[in-house]
């Protein structure tokens, strides 16, 4: 019998997208899938996109929203309608590489305890480039791998490091996990991830599985000023998931001092970045975070390159890498 897959496509304003996403599922090769889009109620014509191909594919089911609920809310919709054996999350301007889903429901097959399987990725701009995503570094010869809940917790860094579009469930371990936390808007993912992570181990494929789109619009933000709530964000999402783990027979608080010391680490990073940009209140309240986190991160390569800034001031400090500046135009690196 083939392994099954429901493929739930939440689409908001991307219709010119709509079609590749849903062509690169049903045309995957050894697996039965079935593929629900959710519009939530887009201004553009992604209903009369998606009304044609549920009409052109029989697997294709086509709903739309009276009023736009959110993507935690679409997302949690599409959990609910999943019963198949394995279950994804596609963003509508996302797509499935050939071959991915068999992949997984190969590895998933030899291991029933793994809770989800992810892989790497092609990340793709607006004008097409694509540049492969290593989340997990060269593969050095193997195909896959299986992570432990702490071998996941170790490579994140205290990150999310997942490609959406490659992470594949298993259906019954994401109706145990549950929907995604609407307390979580900007963090979601990786809380997910690391709720599955501890209720089974963790499977990556090396293949590129999916190409993952990253709009200029994106890239563009003033990312300054959310600095500091994204590092909250992630906080949250391992206390929640450390709130959960030891149900699960994990070993709490050896993951809490793991989680807790790349968070520092990434947070006195942040800070440091925040001073460059003239922003010393974000950067002063991130340091003391990481401090919070892990007392130790202010003798961590980032605090000690913090305090050497914060000393010399901001503006001798501009002055500093003004300086650097100048002197990389006139003698690059070779």
């Amino acid at each position: 019998m083939r392994t099954s897959v429901d493929v739930v496509i939440p689409c908001y304003n991307y219709a010119r997208f709509l079609t590749e996403a849903v062509k690169s599922v049903v045309s995957q090769a050894g697996v039965d899938v079935r593929v629900l889009i959710i519009d939530d109620c887009s201004p553009d014509n992604t209903q009369e996109v998606g009304e044609e191909l549920a009409a052109l594919h029989p697997c294709v089911e086509f709903r739309r929203h009276a009023s736009n609920k959110g993507h935690i809310s679409t997302y949690n919709e599409g959990i609910e309608w999943a019963s198949s054996d394995l279950f994804l999350l596609l963003s509508a301007d996302d797509a499935l590489l050939p071959g991915a889903l068999q992949r997984v429901a190969r590895m998933m097959a030899d291991r029933p305890d793994l809770s989800f399987v992810f892989g790497n990725a092609m990340l793709q701009n607006d004008e097409g480039i694509r540049v492969l995503s290593e989340p997990l570094g060269k593969s050095r010869g193997a195909r896959e791998t299986v992570l432990s809940c702490r071998d996941f917790v170790e490579v994140l860094g205290g990150r999310n490091i997942v490609p959406t579009p490659s992470a594949v469930v298993r259906t019954s371990a994401q109706k145990q996990a549950g929907g995604y936390n609407h307390d979580l808007p900007h963090a979601g993912d990786l809380a997910m991830w690391l709720l599955l992570a501890a209720a089974g181990p963790v499977g990556f494929v090396y293949e590129p599985q999916a190409v993952y789109r990253v709009h200029a619009q994106n890239m563009s933000k003033t990312y300054a000023s959310a600095r500091l709530p994204d590092v909250k964000q992630r906080l949250a999402a391992f206390e929640l998931f450390l709130q959960e783990a030891g149900r699960h027979g994990q070993d709490v608080p050896l993951l809490r001092r793991m989680a807790m010391k790349d968070l520092a680490k990434d947070s006195m990073k942040q800070a440091c970045m925040a001073f460059n940009e003239d922003e010393p209140n974000v950067s002063f309240e991130l340091k003391r975070l990481a401090q919070q986190f892990d007392p130790g991160a202010r003798f961590s390569m980032p605090g000690l390159r913090l305090l050497l800034r914060t000393a010399l001031g901001q503006g001798r400090w501009r002055q500093v890498r003004s300086i650097a500046s100048a002197c990389r135009s006139v003698y690059p690196r070779q």
